[in-house]
């Protein structure tokens, strides 16, 4: 008799629409989340070849191979935010990618570069932060590991630009 009733509440549900009310409420947070990941220009440092003005967008934010000097610090080259697994953030909850956008804090626990603007994006609300882990985990996979991070006297293996800023 149980199963005869939970499987009636399901039908019900969707024919009544509810499990389509949600995949809207998605669908909206997925938007909401591309909104601010393009406005926030994410794609600037995480696509290759938009640094030089040549974005490869057919790999968007799969990563760049053209990074950052930051002297005294090392290179640091925008890694791939789309969920693959191997390359990417595929193995990272949408907390963990709400801790590092805001926070600057890795699952490993390392601290993201100082290039990345974390600090500005902690003034993001929960909501607008969560939107943005919905749409970066909403991205087809793209298998492209980006090279280093390399330390102040290591040789890069690629190309970089250098930031010139005071380190505390």
């Amino acid at each position: 008799m149980v199963r005869k009733t939970i499987g009636l509440a399901l039908a019900a549900m969707a024919v009544s629409g509810v499990w389509g009310s949600s995949a809207v409420a998605d669908d909206a947070q997925i938007a909401r989340g591309k909104y601010l990941v393009t406005v926030i220009s994410c794609g600037d440092c995480h696509t290759n070849g938009a640094l030089i003005g040549k974005p490869e967008m057919e790999h968007y934010l799969g990563g760049s191979d053209i990074g950052f000097q930051i002297p005294g610090l090392g290179f640091f080259y925008g890694p791939n935010l789309t969920p693959d697994a191997e390359t990417g953030l595929g193995n990272w909850s949408s907390e963990q990618i709400v801790t590092a956008i805001t926070k600057g804090i890795r699952p490993d626990g390392r601290e993201l570069a100082p290039i990345m603007p974390w600090h500005s994006f902690r003034n993001l609300t929960p909501a607008d932060a969560s939107s943005m882990a919905a749409y970066l985990k909403s991205l087809p996979p793209v298998q492209h590991k980006v090279p280093g991070p390399f330390g102040p006297s290591e040789k890069p293996t690629a190309p970089y630009m250098t930031v010139m800023m005071p380190v505390p």
